[in-house]
């Protein structure tokens, strides 16, 4: 039996804190407050929870938080992607729906890029997309009907 998805929290890794700031012409100039607002208004029907930090056993705590009192996350592990196995583990432990989102095409950028450790954990990944990844991942989240 469906149900209506009701909460999806955002789960942002190191240096999101910066978007808007930090090297625009990749990441643009929007930063995640204004991206999440608009988000919710997008989006009234269902509640968008954000989180971010810079410290990896922070996001694992939030990860296991969030994954049983979400029907969804939709991650952004930043540099974290390329190397924890341990937020892997993590995101593999909890039973909520899970998105991997990048702002930029990790695939055309360095090569040590294009390997993430998340990417199997979740059930899919949106990339290259900028800040408007976030959106399709809630939308995908919402046609799934978590």
């Amino acid at each position: 039996m469906s149900r209506s998805l009701k909460t999806i929290e955002i789960i942002n890794g190191p240096n999101l804190n910066l978007t808007g700031v930090r090297q625009p012409e990749i990441y643009g100039s929007t930063t995640m407050d204004e991206a999440i607002e608009s988000l919710r208004k997008q989006f009234p029907d269902i509640t968008i929870a954000y989180f971010q930090s810079n410290v990896e056993g922070e996001l694992i705590n939030e990860i296991q938080q969030a994954g049983y009192n979400c029907d969804a996350i939709i991650v952004n592990l930043g540099g974290y992607s390329h190397t924890s196995v341990a937020l892997r583990d993590a995101l593999l432990s909890v039973p909520a729906l899970k998105i991997e989102v990048h702002l930029s095409n990790i695939f055309a950028r360095e090569e040590y890029r294009h390997h993430s450790f998340i990417t199997s954990a979740c059930q899919g990944i949106i990339c290259g997309f900028g800040l408007d990844g976030y959106k399709l991942a809630i939308e995908y989240a919402l046609n799934k009907n978590c």
